[in-house]
């Protein structure tokens, strides 16, 4: 049995032990806030100035969909819970007005989670879509301005494009110009449509390269990079990060960010293979916010780290962990920023997407606020 006195106020243990723990508690990236099991995490940790607070995580249909009364009065009466339609594989994520859109390699559909509207459906699947116009594989995602969804299907080695409701409006694209297709991003205007081929890791593939097309028309307009490791060349590239006047490349296999401009000439490069921050490990994903600074996602840090627009590190947010809590992460792939800089993270091990918002913009602000619908 413990010896009870190692608790008393009386004995000089109990104050070093209450010293460790204020300094504990002072490091934690932990709010004074509580949700629930979800603590409201902050970072930087203090006692630096915040910058992004844990906001929520979306699993499935029931965190969007709100609870109908009849549900309510089910659940009480026999204990059952709403049925959820979650995540079985999920990849990319793209977000317009509220609107959140997963890829799922494993069910083949782009699902969508509505949080200004309190609903969520598929894309990619539907009875009035035909054979040709549904989705195989989808992986990467992207949208545009008018929420328009371009969709890289990596088995048909297509970009398909829907509205933001899912109606087919046109694909291109093809296997004589893919190899093995992992992304597409397209800019806000929806003019350009930046396709990355990963080419693969057979040594006669060169096809470790991005490819430009006109978003409305589908015409291949030119194509840039090439495998190898020197300047502007790409060895299993994996994403591009449309910024406001530059290409962020994530040239996976090199363990680096390369920067081109939006012709695709090559301007510089920076990161590496190591441990240290600024560096790089398995990086997947990137997209740029308003101000034009660049979040990348790591599969093996689990985490996200964000650089300004010349590559110079600001911050990391997350850590990999085998625990499934907010700001952990065990298989990130996907991350995204909205139009009021919320950044969304989708998690292939733990089946999620988090967001986290500004520190500065309200909960209540923005567009990813359910907005009850208007009685008439």
């Amino acid at each position: 049995m413990a010896d009870k006195t190692i608790f008393s106020g009386r004995n000089p243990l109990f104050w070093l032990l209450g010293i460790v723990l204020l300094g504990l508690a002072a490091c934690a990236q932990v709010g004074d806030e509580e949700a629930g099991p979800e603590r409201k995490l902050v970072y930087p940790s203090p006692p630096d100035e915040p910058r992004f607070v844990y906001e929520r995580t979306i699993r499935g249909s029931a965190d969007v969909e709100p609870v109908k009364e009849d549900s309510k009065l089910k659940q009480l009466l026999t204990g059952e819970g709403s049925v959820s339609f979650g995540m079985k594989k999920p990849y990319g994520v793209a977000v317009h007005r509220g609107r959140i859109f997963v890829s799922d390699t494993f069910a083949r559909v782009v699902k969508v989670y509505d949080v200004a509207e309190g609903r969520f459906f598929t894309i990619g699947d539907s009875e009035k879509l035909s054979d040709k116009e549904r989705l195989v594989k989808p992986i990467g995602i992207s949208v545009d301005s008018a929420g328009n969804l371009f969709v890289a299907d990596a088995t048909q080695k297509l970009i398909m494009v829907y509205d933001r409701d899912g109606n087919f409006l046109r694909k291109f694209g093809g296997a004589d110009l893919f190899s093995r297709l992992t992304s597409v991003s397209v800019d806000k205007k929806g003019e350009r449509a930046y396709v990355v081929d990963i080419g693969g890791a057979a040594s006669k593939s060169e096809f470790h390269r991005v490819l430009v097309f006109n978003a409305r028309t589908g015409e291949n307009l030119f194509n840039f990079g090439t495998r190898g490791s020197g300047p502007g060349e790409l060895n299993l590239p994996r994403a591009v990060a449309v910024g406001k006047d530059k290409l962020y490349v994530v040239d996976g296999g090199n363990f680096r960010i390369q920067v081109f401009d939006l012709e695709g000439k090559f301007l510089k490069s920076f990161g590496g293979v190591g441990k240290q921050l600024g560096n790089f490990a398995r990086p997947k994903e990137a997209d740029t916010d308003a101000d034009g600074n660049l979040y990348v996602i790591d599969a093996a840090y689990g985490n996200f780290q964000i650089f300004n627009p010349e590559g110079e590190l600001l911050m990391f947010v997350g850590e990999r962990s085998d625990e499934n809590r907010p700001g952990n992460f065990n298989l990130p792939s996907g991350i995204t920023v909205d139009e009021d800089g919320r950044i969304y993270v989708v998690d292939q091990m733990f089946k999620k997407v988090e967001i986290f918002r500004p520190f500065k913009l309200g909960e209540k602000d923005g567009f990813l606020v359910f907005k009850e619908p208007q009685k008439k």
